[in-house]
Parts: structure tokens; C-alpha cells; sequence
């Protein structure tokens, strides 16, 4: 048995007994080094390098932003300017709900704090309007838009996995545009709901004037995201930078605009930041030796020659990893997806001449979707853990949302300029 074969053999075993997948890549690498021969001395040695990154550093930063634009009453005033904005229509305050998490989404960058943020926030007003199964539906659909729309904290995990070849700038401008439809798409979904289901019209009537007010009592924080983002993407400042900033924002306006936001606030906030990116870095650390052992046991290279022994097309290769991942992100969370797969299947991509940023985006998507499909759909468990909704029932109102994202990626794999033509117009 070749050590590829053992150390993912050892890494599912101990997964599927329940260990934390960290730990499993870890045990996995052990086994692999001993099997090996390798000196152990690799190990500490790949780990400490794998995490001292400087855009990795940008992780916690954006869950801390995001923990304290929830703290500081920050996103009720982004409910409020998303409310004037829709106005009075059929499923009113589910389009709110769709659109504050997108603007949410400027910010956060994880669908996780998103989903928190928005069953907190506008989830009650939700449930007592539309009931339990489609009010969870909609704020798990609006909290999947963290990853997509940047910053995405997974994109950045991409990027740092891929290596030089993708540019998390790219990447957030690739997202831009199919953020923008996918935003647009759960609008038009929650409308047609709400039509067939005779949901009540909810809000205020849509005037200029009403807009205007939103625009002024909000305009600090509305334009939180747009210096974040457009700093990033125009390169006046790095992830990190950017996402340091964001933190700074985030207390300037939580203590000084809105006043919402506590100093004994603080303590709760940085410890949740930092045991939801220890998480992420540890898997980064034990999955460095892995994805060593599998390199030097030629795992790459030979899958390289069995997928161009099965097609040369790259269009074919684009479907057959989408397959690929839409099993993968049922089964296998996002972040050790990426983790595992993104040095094993961007190289190949590469080959096929394929554009690093559209398959780096397509990669990103499909995995996001899995975090709406069970049985490891990490959204599904923070909504269903926070209303006590049976997963069955919220998969089930799900299923639009789902199939409206799959949508998305099969538009963005057949015509690669909606994820391409951004980034190039702008110089990327």
C-alpha cells in the first residue's frame, strides 16, 4: 500500500470516528511519516511555516469585524438602510435579510459569523412573519453569501494554498460580479415565494426621500465596506491591512457612532475570533505535512497523467471537479477541502490551461454550496442549532436556495468572462 493511499485511508478513518478533522490530518500525518521513513523533524518544522503568513493573519481580523459590527448595533442601521431600500413588497423583509447579509458579507467574510449575526438580529422579526422553515431558510441563503461576495475569509484560504498563481485581489474582484447575481437571483427566489405562498407585504412604501434618510443615518458604516473592499481591490493596502482596518472602523463606530458597542464586550468577541481561526490554522498546520507526503509519493503527478489519460478538454476537467467537490463539500468541511485538494487539483488545472482565477472562484463557490447541503453542512447546524428547526424541514425550504447557487456555478464553468471579465478589465 503506497503512503497517498494509507495517509487518506488513516485521515477518513479517524474522521469518521469523530475526531476533529485537525487531529485526523495530524494522526494521518504521523502515520505517513513513520510509514515513510521521512524524519519526523519535517513535522514541527512544516507546521510552524505553514501557519507564519501574513494573510492569514486576515482571518481573525474579519471574524473580529464582523463580531463587532453585530456588538456594536452596526447591522440593525445596515437592516435599516436595506428596508428603505426595498420598500413595500411581496416577502419585504426576507428581500431585507437577503440584502443585509450581502452587505454583511462587505465585511465578515465567513457565512458562519453571518449566520449568527442575522438569526440575532432579523431572524425573530423574520420567524414571526413567514414562520419557522422559510424565515431560516432565507437567513441560511443570506449568510452563504459571506464566502462569496469579498472579502471571503475562504478565498484568501484559496489563495494561500494555490500559491503565487491566484492574487487574492483577483479573487475578490473575480467575486464581484456573480456576488452581484447571486444577491439578485435570492431576491428574485424570495419574491416568487412569497407570491406563490401569499406571504403578506411588509415595510414601508419605497420614496426617495425615505432612502435619502437611511443613506445619512447609515453612511459611516455603509462605507465601512466600500473602503475595506475597494482598498484591497484597488491595492492600496493588503487583506490584512485592509481587514485591520475594518476592525478599527468597526470600534470607532461601535463606540463613538452608534454607542452600542462595550468594553466588556471585548474579551467575548476576541475569544470567539480566535477559537474559530485556531481551528482553521490547525488544520493548515497538520495538513502542510500531508500534503508533503502526498507530493513526495508523486500523488500529484500521477493523478495529472490519469486525468489527461481521461480527457484533455478542460471544460470536461471543470465539470468532472465540480462533481468532484459537490460530493466532497456534502461529506468534508470547506476549510480541509481546500486544504487538502487545492495543491493536489489547481496545478492540474493550470495544465489544461485553464484561467487560476476562474477555476480558483468556481473551487470557492461549489465548496460554499456544500455548506448548505447536509450532512455536514456547517450553516444547516448554526441555524438549526440557534432556532431548534429540525434539519429535514430546513433542507427542505432550502432546496430554492441550493439549486438557484448550482445554478450560478454551472453559468460561471460554461462562460468563463462572468467570473474573468472584471478582473482583466481592471488590470488583473
Amino acid at each position: 500500500m503506497g503512503v497517498s493511499t494509507l495517509v487518506m485511508l488513516t485521515f477518513g478513518a479517524v474522521a469518521l470516528a469523530g475526531m476533529p478533522l485537525a487531529f485526523a490530518l495530524g494522526i494521518a500525518a504521523l502515520v505517513g511519516l513513520l510509514m515513510s521513513g521521512v524524519d519526523f523533524g519535517v513535522l514541527p518544522t512544516r507546521m510552524m511555516n505553514a501557519v507564519n503568513s501574513f494573510p492569514l493573519m486576515s482571518i481573525p481580523l474579519f471574524m473580529i469585524a464582523g463580531e463587532l459590527m453585530i456588538k456594536g448595533g452596526i447591522m440593525e442601521q445596515m437592516i435599516s438602510f436595506a428596508n428603505a431600500l426595498i420598500g413595500r413588497v411581496r416577502g419585504g423583509l426576507a428581500q431585507v435579510a437577503v440584502l443585509a447579509g450581502s452587505i454583511l458579507s462587505l465585511v465578515s467574510g465567513t457565512a458562519v459569523s453571518d449566520a449568527a449575526a442575522l438569526s440575532s438580529t432579523i431572524g425573530p422579526a423574520l420567524r414571526k412573519v413567514y414562520g419557522l422553515g422559510f424565515a431560516t431558510a432565507v437567513v441560511a441563503a443570506a449568510a452563504n453569501l459571506g464566502p462569496i461576495i469579498p472579502p471571503s475569509a475562504a478565498m484568501i484560504v484559496y489563495a494561500y494554498m494555490a500559491g503565487s498563481s491566484v492574487s487574492i485581489g483577483a479573487l475578490f474582484v473575480a467575486a464581484i460580479v456573480p456576488g452581484v447575481i447571486m444577491t439578485c437571483i435570492y431576491l428574485v427566489v424570495v419574491w416568487w415565494i412569497a407570491r406563490r405562498r401569499n406571504y403578506p407585504m411588509t415595510g414601508e412604501p419605497f420614496t426617495v426621500r425615505r432612502l435619502a434618510h437611511a443613506t445619512r443615518t447609515s453612511g459611516i458604516t455603509l462605507l465601512m465596506p466600500v473602503l475595506v473592499v475597494g482598498g484591497i481591490i484597488g491595492g492600496a493596502f493588503t487583506a490584512t491591512e485592509g481587514a485591520a482596518i475594518a476592525v478599527s472602523l468597526a470600534l470607532l463606530i461601535g463606540f463613538l457612532v452608534t454607542r452600542r458597542l462595550k468594553v466588556s464586550d471585548l474579551p467575548g468577541v476576541l475569544f470567539r475570533a480566535a477559537l474559530m481561526s485556531g481551528v482553521v490554522a490547525a488544520m493548515i498546520a497538520f495538513a502542510s505535512t500531508v500534503t508533503f507526503l502526498l507530493t513526495v509519493d508523486l500523488l500529484p503527478q500521477r493523478l495529472a497523467d490519469a486525468l489527461g489519460a481521461l480527457t484533455a478538454d478542460p471544460l470536461v476537467f471543470m465539470l468532472l471537479v465540480a462533481v468532484l467537490l459537490v460530493v466532497v463539500g456534502m461529506f468534508l468541511e470547506s476549510n480541509a477541502a481546500y486544504i487538502m485538494l487545492v495543491p493536489l487539483l489547481h496545478p492540474i488545472a493550470l495544465t489544461y490551461g485553464i484561467d487560476a482565477t476562474h477555476f480558483a472562484f468556481t473551487f470557492v463557490l461549489n465548496l460554499v454550496i456544500g455548506m448548505l447541503t447536509p450532512p455536514v453542512g456547517v450553516v444547516l447546524f448554526v441555524i438549526a442549532g440557534m432556532t431548534g428547526i429540525r434539519m429535514g424541514e430546513l433542507v427542505r425550504h432550502c432546496l430554492p436556495f441550493i439549486l438557484a447557487q448550482y445554478a450560478l456555478l454551472v453559468t460561471c464553468i460554461l462562460f468563463p468572462p462572468v467570473v474573468t471579465w472584471l478582473p482583466r478589465a481592471v488590470g488583473y
